[in-house]
């Protein structure tokens, strides 16, 4: 996975009005999600007064660790208008995280970015991400008048993040007319993918011309 440097500072104040203020400067509120689980309140406490916040789980004991950032719009124009994923190397203050992209919030009508979430990772705990489909190969139900289909433009993995790859190439020589490639035929070292095991990947369909012609041949075999 290709590597995107960003440079985040603090946000101090919150609320709607705040943010407001922030996008119309050009900032982007983000949220770092720490993937960090504190247990008691002891740990919730040391982890406020550095700045981070703690959010309950439903569990009413366990917290996960969040914190409040801002960006400025140009600086992520080329982490989020690609189709590409990126491992961040996230600078806060001269403080250094790694992190990926979770989810973007758009403005209904302008499309303007109005929010992101970002997850820090780690190379001991596993993350789910979109990945990129890439077909390769010429299908065999191709050769043969099909038409070949990609249904699933992204596939969700979960691996360690320094192990998911820029894009998950499958090769569809031996999908014949007809048939289809689902998530479950799918295998890849050191990922797994968390997609319905029945969601169709991509499919070689039989097209109009095709038909056609199998008909003209079935009528002269009649005859």
């Amino acid at each position: 996975m290709k590597t995107f440097k960003l440079s985040a500072t603090p946000r101090t104040e919150l609320g709607k009005r705040a943010a407001k203020q922030l996008r119309n400067s050009d900032l982007i509120p983000v949220v770092l999600n720490g993937g960090e689980i504190v247990a008691d309140a002891k740990a919730a406490e040391k982890k406020l007064a550095e700045g981070q916040k703690v959010i309950t789980l439903p569990d009413g004991k366990r917290g996960i660790i969040t914190t409040d950032l801002t960006v400025k719009a140009e600086d992520v124009r080329k982490l989020i208008y690609t189709p590409d994923i990126f491992a961040i190397e996230l600078d806060i203050n001269g403080v250094k995280k790694n992190a990926v992209l979770k989810q973007l919030q758009f403005h209904p009508v302008t499309d303007k970015v109005l929010h992101i979430d970002l997850l820090e990772v780690n190379d001991k705990k596993p993350v789910v991400i979109e990945v990129p489909v890439s077909l390769e190969g010429h299908a065999a139900g191709v050769k043969a008048g099909g038409k070949l289909t990609l249904s699933m433009k992204k596939l969700k993995v979960r691996a360690i993040y320094t192990d998911v790859p820029e894009r998950i190439t499958i090769n569809v020589d031996n999908i014949e007319l007809g048939k289809s490639l689902q998530v479950g035929d799918l295998h890849f070292e050191g990922l797994e993918l968390v997609n319905a095991k029945n969601a169709v990947v991509c499919s070689v369909q039989l097209t109009r011309a095709a038909r056609g012609a199998a008909a003209a041949a079935a009528e002269e075999t009649a005859e």
